[in-house]
C-alpha cells in the first residue's frame, strides 16, 4: 500500500508546474531556436530545474516549459524583452539568449 501511494504521489507531483511566472516576465517574448533576430543582444542566461525526482523521470514538455518559464524571469533582470533558446535542454539545463528588441 506505501509503495501505491507513493507511486501515485510522484505521478500527481509531476503535472505541477513549479516554476511561477513572475508579473515583469510575463510581458517577455520567446521566439524559437535559429537565426539571432536584429536585435540588441543582452547576454546570456542558464537555467535549470529538476528533470528527474528519485526514479522518476519527468515530463519533457513539462520541463522545458519550466525552463522556458525560468529564462523569462531572469530577462528583465537584464533589460531584455524576448528571450531565445540556443539549445536543446540537457539534465535539466538550458541556455537562452536574451535580447531587447523594443516591443
Amino acid at each position: 500500500m506505501r509503495i501505491l501511494l507513493l507511486a501515485s504521489s510522484v505521478v500527481l507531483l509531476s503535472a505541477c508546474t513549479w516554476v511561477p511566472i513572475s508579473d515583469k516576465a510575463k510581458s517577455i517574448k520567446v521566439i524559437a531556436a535559429g537565426a539571432a533576430p536584429s536585435c540588441e543582444k543582452r547576454g546570456e542566461v542558464t537555467v535549470s530545474v529538476k528533470d528527474k525526482v528519485a526514479f522518476y523521470e519527468r515530463n519533457t514538455l513539462r520541463v522545458r516549459d519550466e525552463l522556458e518559464t525560468l529564462a523569462r524571469n531572469e530577462a528583465p533582470g537584464i533589460q531584455a524583452d524576448t528571450v531565445q533558446p540556443l539549445g536543446d535542454p540537457a539534465n535539466g539545463e538550458q541556455r537562452f539568449a536574451a535580447y531587447r528588441c523594443g516591443r
